[in-house]
């Protein structure tokens, strides 16, 4: 036991070292991500559409057992397994590289591990993620995908930053 909590603390996953940060975004992520999705499924059946500016946005209740846009429908179990794989490696990962970490780069970690426990928990708990905001022009999706999405282009945007300083270094 108290090499667990030494090891959690040490690792930047306990307040006393950053974890305060890491709890709250994946925190927030996790409960706004809850909190529109039952406001949605408790007001509307699934399907259901209703225009928040016609034609444009739409609160649209669609049950997703597949992944990005609904794709591999059914193959929820799929999706479940590597969420949970997924978090994991990355407690792993941020436990590990904490301190040597960028401020943009444990966000990006924490909104996609939080968009991550966010749908995991629709899986896990409904068999299907619960999508609800719809754009006409982009399959419908739900405030775990967003975070995702941003957490994920944040991610790409640092390697490739990393990248190039890491070449200019070079030619120097």
């Amino acid at each position: 036991m108290i090499f667990a909590r030494k090891f959690f603390r040490d690792s930047g996953i306990m307040p006393s070292s950053g974890g305060l940060f890491t709890a709250a975004i994946i925190g927030a992520v996790y409960v706004v991500d809850r909190i529109t999705k039952y406001i949605v499924t408790i007001k509307m059946n699934e399907g259901e559409s209703i225009p928040i500016l016609k034609g444009i946005f739409h609160l649209t209740l669609v049950h997703n057992t597949g992944g990005a846009f609904g794709m591999m429908k059914g193959w929820s179990y799929v999706f479940t397994a590597a969420a949970v794989i997924f978090i994991i490696v990355a407690v792993l990962y941020v436990s590990f590289r904490w301190f040597s970490m960028t401020l943009r780069d444990k966000a990006a970690v924490c909104l996609v591990v939080g968009g991550t426990l966010g749908n995991l928990s629709d899986r896990l708990k409904l068999g299907y993620v619960v999508d609800l905001f719809d754009f006409r022009v982009w399959p419908v999706f739900n405030v775990a995908d967003s975070c995702i999405t941003v957490g994920a282009a944040l991610l790409i945007f640092s390697i490739l930053m990393s990248s190039r300083e890491k070449k200019k270094q070079c030619t120097e």
